[in-house]
């Protein structure tokens, strides 16, 4: 019980760091943390309890515990109801082909629990270079996407002697991407319909003009329909 307290404040301490700011992934990162703060002063609560005349009361807290859990880690529609991820086959029809590159052949999972999620993944190779595509669905879990919120706020720009990181918008998609001049690698991601999250990497590119590329390949309007 006390190592899983203890995995809470680290998730709900991960959660407040990528939370900083206003913007809509901000605030629902936000509220994420705090169920996960509730959830996680229950469990407490119930390992007070427990082996005591309390224990009875500890197993309630412990019900409510689980409760919140699952409200941190799984996430609901527009309409407030849960959501299941999609196949993630379905999501593999969205990897786009780009003349030259050689692709590999898709991969993908999906998992309903503890944390709902799919995703599709394939390779890319054209001489020297590498990109690799990856799409998760993320079922609207604020567990997944709190960890972009920071970089989602609009004018989030960082620079330093071997690249920079900053906030883009490409197609009306909020996202961000990174560049390493050195080394020639670059990541290029983006949340589509509040829901998709769609990583772009690249070693041994000219710039990240290809990881755009590749983005732009990628069907929002086929994603955005899936269900």
């Amino acid at each position: 019980m006390r190592h899983l307290h203890l995995l809470l404040a680290l998730s709900l301490t991960v959660l407040l760091t990528a939370a900083c700011g206003k913007s809509e992934e901000q605030r629902a990162a936000e509220k994420a943390a705090e169920e996960t703060r509730e959830a996680a002063e229950a469990l407490q609560k119930a390992a007070e309890s427990a082996g005591s005349a309390g224990a009875a009361q500890g197993l309630e807290e412990f019900a409510k515990a689980m409760q919140g859990m699952a409200g941190a880690l799984s996430g609901t529609g527009p309409d407030g109801k849960p959501v299941e991820p999609v196949r993630f086959q379905d999501l593999q029809t969205s990897l786009p082909e780009l003349s030259g590159w050689e692709r590999s052949t898709p991969t993908g999972e999906r998992m309903t629990a503890p944390v709902p999620f799919s995703e599709a993944e394939t390779h890319y190779t054209m001489g020297d270079a590498n990109v690799t595509v990856k799409i998760v669905d993320s079922a609207f879990s604020q567990m997944l996407i709190a960890p972009w919120a920071m970089f989602l706020t609009a004018g989030y720009e960082r620079e330093s002697s071997d690249g920079y990181e900053k906030s883009v918008n490409v197609g009306g998609n909020p996202g961000f991407e990174r560049w390493n001049k050195d080394s020639r690698n670059g990541e290029l991601n983006l949340v589509i319909a509040k829901r998709f999250l769609v990583t772009v990497e690249g070693d041994n590119i000219s710039d990240t003009k290809v990881l755009h590329e590749f983005a732009s390949k990628i069907d929002a309007g086929q994603l955005s329909a899936l269900k």
